[in-house]
């Protein structure tokens, strides 16, 4: 295992450039993370960005829900040596490209010679064709879910007013910050009745955080509740194609402001980085 590493991690010193790679978490499923994270990728198409959402949720894979998708092969196909990677990368709504990670999440620990190499050389291409990588991963603090989260150069948490998803998001920030002390952690607050409601869950992670781990997560910005949003869901519509004027609609455009806006202090991975990171993730025992 320690060679399929290594082979991923000599690509790293070759890039020219590295994608910026997003993974959007929770603490607890049903806060709206997939649309949010789904939401997030137009927006960065919006404003020109070159994008690719990789679903790595393997509990509950439904990106193409939200995007109105049914993606046929996912990384699974390449690892099997069926598929090229591009292959598998479908095209959504503004030039998004959606790469669904299904079993093959699972399967990365296990890819060896010429697969690996394969692999390795598509990631390297595809690494100088996009700007951001945005990852919807699964919820909670499985080793499955962190692997992902733990090895993107950002990390976006969502959470909602309710107790018990502050208290998810909590023990996730947790984990993440003593895991790895100087990861770059975003904060979201979705489902909010006002700005006022979720600014006052951000203050109250905030204090038990700095109480307990001295550390403070930024906090970007919300998503309020509204029924456009709730239609577009239900429509199988990212809400911000079906209703582009909508509160939450602009609250996501904001927010992918803030992430393109602000100056990243820690230098990005890259594609290729990522998933040697990841690797090395998945094979610790």
């Amino acid at each position: 295992m320690k060679d399929q590493a290594e082979g991923l991690r000599k690509l790293v010193d070759k890039q020219d450039r590295a994608s910026r790679i997003i993974a959007v978490t929770s603490g607890k499923g049903g806060v709206g993370k997939t649309n949010i994270a789904a939401n997030l990728a137009l927006a960065l198409c919006q404003m020109g960005h070159r994008v690719v959402l990789i679903d790595v949720d393997l509990g509950l894979a439904n990106v193409d829900i939200v995007l109105g998708m049914t993606p046929t092969f996912d990384l699974g196909h390449v690892f099997r040596g069926e598929k090229t990677l591009r292959e598998v990368i479908v095209e959504g709504p503004l030039g998004l490209k959606v790469l669904s990670g299904g079993s093959g999440v699972t399967d990365l620990a296990n890819l060896n010679g010429w697969r690996l190499e394969v692999f390795i050389k598509s990631l390297e291409q595809l690494n100088r064709e996009f700007d951001f990588v945005i990852l919807d991963t699964g919820a909670g603090i499985h080793r499955s879910v962190l692997s992902f989260v733990l090895a993107a150069t950002e990390i976006l948490v969502v959470t909602t007013p309710e107790p018990t998803a502050i208290t998810d998001a909590y023990g996730l920030l947790k984990v993440i910050h003593q895991r790895s002390p100087h990861a770059k952690v975003h904060l979201v607050v979705n489902m909010a009745k006002s700005p006022n409601e979720a600014e006052a869950v951000a203050d109250k992670l905030n204090s038990v955080l700095l109480e307990y781990v001295k550390w403070e997560v930024d906090y970007i910005g919300y998503i309020l509740q509204e029924s456009q949003l709730a239609k577009a869901v239900s429509d199988q519509q990212p809400v911000l194609l079906a209703f582009p004027s909508a509160m939450s609609s602009r609250s996501l455009k904001r927010i992918a402001g803030v992430l393109t806006g602000e100056k990243v202090q820690v230098a990005p991975l890259g594609i290729t980085g990522f998933f040697s990171k990841v690797y090395d993730f998945l094979s610790m025992q």
